[in-house]
């Protein structure tokens, strides 16, 4: 890292601040070897905004402040702004059940708006984007939503589910009368001053190609987004780093344009009960990952796209907003890097991921965890060797091994480098204790086959 003046950080001028992200995120990337990137950091009223790259490995059409990347699960938030600002208006509640505003989902009793945006609500992660192509949304939640492919009862647990967002523009078109694009475009970005871009729709504004890097090769090669147009509500917009800075900044009730009132955007941030994410964050408000960082608690989310990786930060007290854009599928390993970084740079503790789980030092077999569980179409199939070590079959692919300790948590052996990475926990039935349910990812699967 190039050095930084001896001054206490405080009392760096903007100009020396920026002048260390533009190399931070410089070198970050060269080494790294990921083609493009942002950095957008709002601090103590100053916004800071740098870029590096190229939008496109092939063409080397050059990264620019206002370049849109492709933001995968960060366009949830952009959702669930647009439900608060029906609630604020009066058009529903969060306590409404979503079946008497969408008809697909009136076999799923018992399921709140709040519980949808909260990923509260039991709903499955939603099919592969490839088999949901062609799917209308009425068509979508009915197949793959009814009241037979809940992983668990609405408000007893979390899990990750992409059909949440689904059916979310569902009900902002069944409330509003209008495609979520339209009501997302005239309730949101215009009046964040964001201009529209959208996966699948000719954009106004540079767009930025998502890559696959194979850094132990040196390859990058460019890949072509494939999600479903009935996916957009939960991964189809495009936004650069400076435009999520915008969202951040509304998030927290500050900004120049009041998009969302101060209880809209608290509510956002309230962590809903029984909202226990795992690996994914520490706590979970409405379209909102929360994150503590010692006695603050910031807001935020990640997103990846085809080969893209995005990542937004901000925390109330102080005002201060982070977000990164990448065009790689590598992106979040720079992320993660260049946000330890910050605190040295500008005095910004960053949580870019959950707080890691103390330390397990005695790990155990848990062979009666064997078995298959699934999550809508997905299917994970944990097997015990001789010993009673676990590992982890996602619809198939190369088995993971699984690094279990006492108290039913586990860890994700990558196969290929053999490094361990947070991975999830199995859950007991809280009336008969056995194991039922496992939880991967944020994602919870039901127990259908016993080993």
């Amino acid at each position: 890292m190039p050095q930084l003046s001896s001054a206490p950080v405080a009392s760096r001028q903007p100009t020396e601040i920026r002048r260390f992200l533009q190399e931070r995120l410089d070198t970050l990337a060269r080494i790294h070897q990921v083609p493009g990137a942002q950095l957008a950091l709002q601090l103590d009223s100053v916004t800071y905004a740098v870029h590096t790259g190229a939008a496109d490995g092939v063409t080397g059409e050059p990264f620019t402040a206002d370049t849109a990347v492709p933001l995968g699960s960060v366009t949830k938030p952009y959702t669930a702004a647009v439900v608060l600002l029906l609630a604020d208006d009066g058009d529903l509640a969060l306590t409404d059940l979503i079946g008497t505003h969408v008809p697909e989902l009136r076999r799923a009793p018992h399921l709140t708006v709040r519980q949808l945006l909260s990923h509260t609500g039991g709903l499955p992660t939603g099919p592969d984007s490839d088999d949901a192509a062609a799917l209308s949304a009425a068509r979508y939640l009915s197949v793959h939503c009814s009241g037979r492919d809940a992983v668990c009862p609405p408000g007893s647990g979390f899990s990750y589910s992409n059909a949440g967002y689904v059916a979310a523009g569902r009900l902002i078109e069944a409330v509003t009368g209008m495609s979520w694009q339209d009501a997302v475009r005239a309730l949101v970005l215009e009046p964040l001053g964001t201009d529209p871009a959208f996966l699948g729709e000719a954009a106004k504004r540079p767009v930025a190609r998502g890559h696959s890097v194979h850094t132990a090769l040196g390859r990058v090669r460019p890949v072509e987004q494939n999600l479903a147009p009935v996916e957009a509500p939960a991964g189809g917009l495009q936004a650069s780093a400076l435009d999520l800075v915008a969202l951040g900044r509304a998030l927290l009730g500050h900004g120049p344009h009041a998009v969302l009132t101060p209880d809209a955007a608290e509510e956002m941030r309230r962590p809903v009960p029984g909202a226990a994410p795992g690996v994914l964050a520490d706590a979970w408000g409405l379209g909102l990952a929360l994150f503590q960082q010692g006695a603050q608690q910031w807001c935020g989310h990640d997103g990846n796209a085809q080969g893209t990786s995005c990542h937004l930060r901000a925390e109330p007290d102080s005002g201060t907003v982070v977000a990164f854009t990448s065009n790689a599928n590598n992106g979040t390993a720079l992320w993660h890097e260049l946000a330890e970084e910050l605190a040295q740079i500008c005095g910004v503790h960053i949580p870019a991921a959950a707080r890691p789980a103390v330390e397990q030092r005695r790990t155990v077999a848990l062979p009666h965890c064997a078995g298959a569980y699934h999550n809508g179409t997905v299917e994970y199939r944990v097997t015990a060797d001789a010993t009673g070590s676990l590992a982890l079959t996602v619809n198939g692919d190369t088995p993971a091994p699984l690094v279990c300790y006492p108290d039913l948590s586990c860890d994700l052996v990558d196969p290929e480098t053999g490094r361990r990475v947070p991975g999830g926990r199995f859950l007991r039935d809280p009336d008969s204790g056995a194991i039922d349910r496992l939880q991967i990812s944020g994602r919870m699967a039901r127990r259908t086959v016993t080993a």
